[in-house]
């Protein structure tokens, strides 16, 4: 497969060039960075990889559609409407978008959607929380937003009411139906997240640490080849690993 590969200069971008290079059945098509012509570098690929900014992606969507090319969407911190436009793009190419490409994190997805159909009904009250390296501009990292959503659909809350980022002062007690969510920035490390269920005398807790970008890297790749065979629509990585 044919692939293109946006935000060249990023580090994600030279984590999947180097991905793709390792890939028997990849091959790098062309690369686009800012100020650069991207009709140009998306004409006659077969797809594309983006893990850059949300301010390129309806552009990138446009093209995408244009040049008929499957699309793999690893970008985070998309507004709602946003996230409308690649929903919307899909009904003309297949696209994978998702918040994280680990084949350990998309289990930890899993994992915790189990979890809490399980505690998410018992007395236990949940804290959730992530660090990422100093450069990464969003807070919460768009796994960490996923990880709520699995939350609040599995315990019937919602991300408005009832998740909490940090705590200060005199904040009062916990109410049953808070979720704890707490972001942590610094040095160079590449992505940790935790999910802690705590009742009276027990705690459970599901953790994942990335040490090297290759892991969401490599995913990308595998998502883009599984893109090869499927019609258009809106995919993740729960998807392309059989876990739905």
């Amino acid at each position: 497969m044919n692939i293109s590969v946006t935000g060249r200069s990023g580090r994600m971008g030279q984590a999947v060039l180097a991905a793709i290079e390792a890939d028997a059945n990849a091959s790098v098509h062309a690369t686009h960075d800012s100020g650069e012509d991207l009709a140009k570098a998306l004409a006659g690929t077969d797809a594309v990889i983006d893990f850059t900014l949300p301010q390129l992606t309806h552009e990138l969507l446009e093209k995408a559609v244009a040049a008929k090319a499957r699309l793999v969407i690893g970008t985070t911190g998309h507004s709602e409407g946003q996230r409308e436009a690649i929903k919307a793009a899909s009904t003309h190419i297949p696209i994978v978008y998702a918040s994280n490409f680990s084949t350990g994190v998309n289990l930890l997805f899993h994992l915790t959607r189990k979890a809490a159909a399980i505690l998410g009904k018992e007395a236990y009250d949940i804290e959730v929380t992530e660090m990422h390296h100093r450069h990464k501009v969003d807070a919460p990292s768009g796994t960490a937003r996923t990880l709520l959503e699995i939350l609040n659909e599995e315990t019937k809350t919602s991300y408005e009411d009832d998740v909490v980022h940090g705590r200060f002062g005199n904040a009062g007690p916990r109410p049953s139906r808070e979720i704890g969510m707490h972001t942590l920035r610094g040095g160079d490390v590449v992505g940790d997240h935790t999910v802690l269920f705590a009742a009276e005398g027990e705690r459970f807790e599901l953790t994942h640490k990335a040490s090297s970008r290759m892991t969401f890297a490599s995913g990308a790749v595998r998502a883009a080849l599984w893109l090869e065979n499927q019609k258009a629509g809106l995919y993740d990585m729960q998807d392309v690993l059989g876990l739905k």
